[in-house]
């Protein structure tokens, strides 16, 4: 897509944005309620038209086909089935609206019941089926007509977090298996990172940052996508001969060349790169421990620096363990860490 722009009114949804997939890839469009994404989905698939830019697919601009000639599949929140048709009839609705044969239409839907491993629910209605099957009849459906472009709107919304990683690994298994194209919208993060190539991270109808999963989240490009991905702990600081000094009372190396002397900068450190230490060292700063978490395999620690400022900082928990930390601590960074550094504008 290029420069597609779309307004309700005085508003802009989508503003401006050009995005080129890959064939094979799956791209995932993130972002919070309202920055557009959907939209833009419903663009590509031909319910929307922009107020301005192309939709190209292959090298055929498709802006004035309309939906059933995009080749484009699509796979919804609520997965849209026909209640009153069957599974087979459900998955076959595609191939019928494109008249093709009877023998062939079987032969597809037999084939797509294998994909989703769901043979045997033929002559089944969708209320028979649980939301997980659903869903597999829905990605059925939209799979059936060999479509170019596989359009995935929000489509685990509705299941519960197991399930949810269920069809995840299922849609990911599927896209490699086939090689399929397909755009995923989403507001969740994980679910992003998880089965995506590449993240599109949206605001306010632009895209902020466009990369891999470990890009997005290890070099966010804007306080917006540091805030948005994944949790992160923002301390205030200063540039001083060539290095930040932290409101908390630690130094720190200037990852950003060329900002001058005073600069005021906030830094972005992951609870991950962050470690309790004994010592004391300049790149260190004293803290207290107010509350120890286990959350799975991690034990979050929640410490007060002297300002007051909290910070979080993530551990492996070892199996059985829980925290028995005391006494007086200092915030380290990892070896590894790679704090992000925004500018601020100048005082």
């Amino acid at each position: 897509m290029n420069g597609v722009t779309h307004s309700y009114g005085n508003a802009r949804a989508v503003d401006d944005v050009t995005l080129e997939v890959k064939a094979g890839e799956l791209v995932a469009l993130l972002g919070p309620s309202g920055c557009g994404k959907t939209t833009l989905l419903r663009i590509v698939a031909g319910f929307i038209r922009q107020s301005a830019g192309q939709v190209v697919i292959g090298d055929r601009a498709i802006d004035d086909l309309p939906p059933n000639m995009r080749e484009v599949g699509i796979v919804f929140q609520n997965y849209a089935l026909f209640p009153h048709m069957t599974v087979a009839e459900n998955i076959a609705y595609g191939l019928v609206a494109r008249g093709v044969n009877k023998a062939d239409q079987r032969a597809r839907v037999a084939e797509m019941l294998a994909t989703v491993r769901m043979e045997g629910f033929a002559d089944r209605k969708p209320r028979q089926l649980s939301g997980g099957q659903q869903q597999r009849i829905a990605l059925a459906r939209a799979l059936a007509i060999q479509p170019r472009i596989l359009l995935l709107d929000e489509p685990f919304a509705a299941l519960d977090k197991n399930l949810r990683l269920d069809m995840q690994i299922e849609i990911k298994r599927l896209q490699q298996q086939f090689g399929l194209t397909a755009i995923l919208v989403t507001h969740d993060q994980e679910e992003a990172m998880s089965i995506a190539d590449r993240i599109a991270v949206m605001n306010r109808g632009k895209i902020e940052q466009l990369g891999s999963p470990i890009a997005i989240y290890d070099e966010p490009a804007t306080p917006f996508v540091n805030s948005f991905i994944g949790s992160s702990n923002i301390l205030d600081g200063v540039v001083e001969d060539g290095r930040i000094r932290l409101s908390v009372g630690a130094t720190l190396p200037c990852s950003l060349q060329n900002l001058p002397q005073g600069r005021p900068v906030q830094v972005s450190i992951r609870p991950e790169q962050l470690m309790l230490v004994r010592e004391a060292a300049p790149d260190r700063f004293p803290v207290t421990l107010t509350l120890s978490l286990p959350i799975g395999g991690q034990l979050i620690h929640d410490v007060a620096a002297a300002d007051g400022t909290t910070i979080k900082v993530a551990t492996a928990r070892h199996p059985g363990a829980v925290s028995s930390l005391s006494g007086t601590w200092h915030c380290a960074l990892t070896p590894e860490a790679k704090p992000s550094v925004f500018p601020l504008p100048p005082t």
